[in-house]
């Protein structure tokens, strides 16, 4: 049976060290959940997980089109941020390969940038917002049957005109888009259908398509507990995806997930990934009881909230087989807390890590650094909580503020401040697999100066790769961070 779709999973780990490459693999959860739904719904999917490439050289675009040989009329790209540049220019080398075939982008990667996407890259035919398992049934259903695509909610797309379509299958023309961000000849119609309501029953949904995927290759298994978050977190680029909603599945439905898994593929470490595990003390309670009640030989690892942990959940926690609780502390300064939303005060972040630390064998936490409106008072709040905690037996985390389009913090500063660039010193957030990392900062190869260039030439599409105020603000709190431990000594 020909395939409908050919969906295609970019969310990659792949990093280039100075002397080796690593690559981590993690089961493309997102993925196997549309899969699903569409294949429910009667449409045969071609999936293609990238992260298993064997080549060192995967954004090498021969071997990228190589890999995606014969696809389905529709092809549907996921990524995160970080490979949201290579994706678009792999969906222009698919294009010129295949000029027939309907390009969708979705995941995260696109959130907050989908106008100036559609209307600097017209290769690029729709974009999926937000949950994809009932837009993407109804966008098949419209593509395949010739239907309007305005009818369908969660997309945005650019409406077919005679000088549009030619651009699309211009490969010349293409090309100079890419290059200069933009192509003065087209003036598309760029549409944004409504907002697709959540999905609330998340037990409905049923369990991913594992049988598209062989778990044994993986070395992580994430899991799905629950999807949103309600809290305001300024710097977040996830919360805004979900509208700010969450929805959780019962305590039930996860273990049963577990059991499954378990005891058909012999998983025995799962991660939950979703940062709102923790949403509740009774949920908590309520899916300790039922994994204990089960009796099964598995760990698990998961986020939690400083303002809603207390002792006994995490000591129940720690007794029903979690090796692992992390945390997204961000700032050890009320004031900054207090400035990005978090919800919390530094007072109860020392109320929760210290005894957290006690109880799991490992307690992550994570620091957000390099807010332009930080002072070095505020950070070096931040650092001395840092120190204490890894004197404590804490793993520290720290990650440089990564703008995203989609966040609050980058709409204040995108008006406040100008963007800066500096090819040695990207995000942890934004690594994309083409930089080498050496000593602590990035070289970027001669052959990727390209893919470097269309970020630098759009910035309100990719700002997460860009910083505020690098003299006064990024560098002297790296210093102080490297003096301290927290990185590598640079070698400028």
């Amino acid at each position: 049976m020909p395939a409908d779709i050919t969906l295609v999973n970019l969310n990659m780990l792949f990093m280039r060290y100075a002397q080796e490459i690593e690559r981590e693999l993690h089961v493309p959860l997102g993925c196997l959940y549309l899969t699903k739904a569409l294949e429910q719904a009667g449409f045969a999917v071609d999936f293609r997980d990238y992260q298993l490439c064997p080549s060192d050289t995967p954004f090498d675009m021969e071997v990228f089109t190589n890999f995606l040989a014969d696809p389905a009329p529709v092809i549907g790209l996921s990524c995160m941020a970080n490979l949201l540049p290579f994706t678009i220019l792999a969906a222009r080398a698919l294009k010129d390969r295949w000029p027939d075939r309907v390009l969708v982008l979705g995941g995260v990667g696109p959130k907050g940038a989908e106008e100036t996407i559609l209307r600097r890259f017209p290769w690029v035919d729709v974009i999926c917002r937000g949950e994809g398992e009932r837009t993407a049934v109804e966008l098949m259903a419209v593509l395949r049957g010739g239907g309007d695509l305005s009818a369908v909610a969660g997309i945005s797309w650019r409406r077919n005109t005679e000088e549009t379509e030619r651009h699309g299958q211009d490969a010349h023309a293409t090309q100079e888009t890419a290059r200069h961000g933009q192509d003065a000849r087209a003036t598309p119609e760029v549409v944004h259908n409504p907002d697709r309501a959540r999905i609330e029953d998340l037990d409905g949904m049923g369990f991913p398509a594992w049988e598209k995927v062989d778990l044994s290759k993986y070395a992580g298994y994430g899991m799905m507990t629950s999807r949103g978050c309600p809290y305001l977190c300024t710097f977040c680029s996830v919360a805004p995806v979900w509208n700010h909603q969450s929805f959780s599945r019962s305590p039930k439905s996860i273990v049963d997930e577990i059991e499954f898994l378990h005891r058909s593929a012999g998983v025995k470490l799962f991660l939950f990934q979703d940062e709102f595990f923790v949403s509740g003390k009774r949920h908590v309670m309520d899916f300790c009881r039922e994994l204990t009640r089960r009796g099964l030989d598995v760990t698990w690892k998961a986020f939690g909230r400083v303002n809603l942990m207390d002792v006994e959940m995490m000591h129940a926690m720690a007794d029903c087989g979690c090796l692992e609780l992390r945390f997204g502390v961000e700032s050890g300064s009320d004031r900054i807390l207090k400035l990005v939303k978090k919800g919390f005060t530094s007072a109860q972040t020392m109320e929760v890590v210290p005894p957290a630390i006690e109880i799991f064998p490992r307690v992550d936490t994570f620091y957000v650094w390099g807010f332009p409106f930080e002072t070095m008072e505020d950070f070096n709040q931040s650092l001395f909580q840092m120190v204490s905690f890894r004197m404590m037996g804490g793993r520290i985390l720290p990650s440089l503020l990564s703008l995203l389009p989609q966040t609050e913090v980058y709409r204040q500063c995108a008006s406040q401040y100008t963007l800066e660039f500096c090819p040695f010193l990207l995000p942890e957030f934004v690594f994309t697999g083409h930089e080498v990392a050496d000593a602590g900062e990035m070289d970027i190869p001669p052959q990727y100066q390209a893919y470097f260039r269309l970020i630098t030439d759009n910035p309100d599409i990719f700002p997460g790769f860009f910083h505020v105020d690098l003299k006064n603000n990024v560098m002297p709190k790296l210093e102080l961070l490297r003096q301290f431990g927290f990185y590598p000594q640079g070698r400028v």
